[in-house]
């Protein structure tokens, strides 16, 4: 995937080096809040306090504004904000950007605490992507499923969550959660993922027509669509189960198997028709 030299979003929060590692790894702060716990107080009080008396500290090991994967992540961004303006627009809809937020460690969302171990996520609390940049490397070396489009789909995914947030979905998925058992809320959790993966296919769409239309070389190189196909399969919630536990429980699934995040993806890549992703409906997933 050729990004460079490309327009940057300035929608992109770093809070990298500001302490949360250092948190983390403090034995003595993680007795401490097991204490509170223990006596009925929040133990995320604790750890706030500590990630604030850290700060100053911790400032000088932030990584630079301009690093390599900085600016990655700012060109992937201002792609899916060009790509789904112009696709909001063509409804007569406004789109409005979220913010990624860049940390490693742990931080604080508007929707709990986040750590490396939570993996990407989007936040309708606060409308900001959170990503840990060592996922990125998660994805080349537990998943084998490395690569800079790869990379680039998991920060489309997540913005998918943010189109569905704009649209109303979120809203709609959450009130239906209370009424259903836990099995049925993980199924439902598997309709909200696959069709992220669908809004993460017609982005890549985009990307592919927009490198030809400009004449500028192809920043879908060959290959690329296959790494995402194969980031999509490795973390399906099949594969994952079995590597862990060396069985599958269907009941469990939250993300879809490989083959439905593939298909889904796949099919927002080849029709570029929104309302083709309404998994919400689809009989067969």
């Amino acid at each position: 995937m050729l990004w460079q030299d490309r327009r940057e979003s300035e929608n992109v929060e770093d809070r990298r080096g500001m302490g949360g590692k250092t948190v983390v790894g403090g034995i003595g702060t993680l007795i401490l809040m097991l204490v509170v716990y223990l006596l009925g107080g929040n133990p995320l009080q604790v750890l706030q306090q500590s990630q604030q008396t850290a700060g100053p500290a911790a400032a000088s090991q932030r990584v630079p504004a301009d690093d390599n994967t900085t600016r990655f992540v700012k060109t992937i961004l201002a792609d899916t904000e060009d790509f789904w303006v112009q696709t909001f627009s063509r409804s007569g809809s406004r789109y409005t950007d979220p913010t990624l937020v860049l940390f490693d460690g742990t931080t604080q969302s508007a929707c709990g605490f986040a750590s490396a171990a939570t993996g990407p996520f989007y936040c309708p609390g606060d409308n900001k992507v959170y990503l840990d940049t060592s996922f990125f490397n998660e994805l080349q070396d537990r998943f084998h499923a490395g690569g800079d489009f790869a990379s680039a789909y998991v920060i489309a995914h997540e913005v998918g969550h943010h189109v569905q947030h704009l649209l109303g979905i979120t809203d709609k998925v959450d009130a239906q959660r209370a009424r259903l058992s836990k099995s049925s809320q993980n199924a439902l959790s598997v309709r909200v993922e696959l069709q992220a993966d669908f809004l993460a296919g017609m982005w890549a769409r985009y990307e592919a027509q927009q490198s030809a239309a400009k004449g500028r070389g192809s920043v879908v190189q060959q290959g690329d669509i296959e790494k995402a196909l194969a980031a999509a399969s490795a973390i399906g919630d099949d594969r994952l189960q079995k590597q862990a536990k060396g069985y599958v429980v269907p009941d469990a699934f939250t993300h879809g198997t490989s083959a439905q995040r593939v298909h889904w993806f796949k099919k927002g890549f080849e029709t570029d028709d929104i309302r083709q992703g309404d998994t919400f409906n689809a009989e067969n997933l």
